[in-house]
């Protein structure tokens, strides 16, 4: 008779920093798996890579400007997408970025973004999301709701990137 071991704690890894559910089981944001900057740490990396694995995200969207680590998914056998945001022409990337987050989420995809830190540009790109989907009715209630998810205040650039949100027509 063989005996196997469960998966031990060490398996299952480590939550991301900052890790937030916007839409409940579907679409979660969070900061860089391994942090960001001086404080990223390859075995953080790894164990963190490993929890959103092991918590069944069928997709890891990045929206870093520069793809280092991403081929870190890969050795996890996790499916990564590369969406960095533009620093302008933002109308036309939230229209594509909405387009294929929907696709994907209609499909039934578990989805995490993430960029260096939980920052303004990923909170108003899901509050923008959020809106645009039609999933909260007007930019006030949308920043508030966003707010409360993600216990953070959002400064300009999410304001902004909302105000976008609020003038690109939807498609279904």
């Amino acid at each position: 008779m063989s005996v196997v071991a469960g998966k031990g704690k060490w398996a299952q890894g480590i939550r991301p920093r900052n890790f937030h559910w916007v839409i409940a089981d579907r679409l979660a944001v969070c900061e860089r798996p391994g942090g960001y900057g001086a404080n990223h740490r390859k075995v953080r990396r790894q164990e963190e890579i490993i929890w959103v694995r092991e918590q069944g995200f069928t997709c890891v969207i990045s929206l870093i400007t520069a793809p280092h680590n991403l081929h870190n998914y890969d050795e996890f056998g996790v499916v990564w997408r590369h969406r960095p945001v533009p620093e302008d022409d933002l109308d036309v990337f939230e229209t594509s970025f909405f387009d294929e987050l929907r696709g994907l989420l209609s499909s039934g995809e578990r989805v995490l973004l993430h960029a260096e830190e939980l920052s303004d540009r990923v909170c108003g790109l899901v509050a923008g999301y959020i809106l645009w989907a039609g999933l909260v009715e007007d930019s006030p209630t949308v920043v508030n709701v966003v707010e409360q998810l993600t216990q953070r205040q959002l400064g300009p650039i999410g304001r902004e990137l909302v105000s976008i949100a609020s003038t690109l027509p939807t498609r279904n």
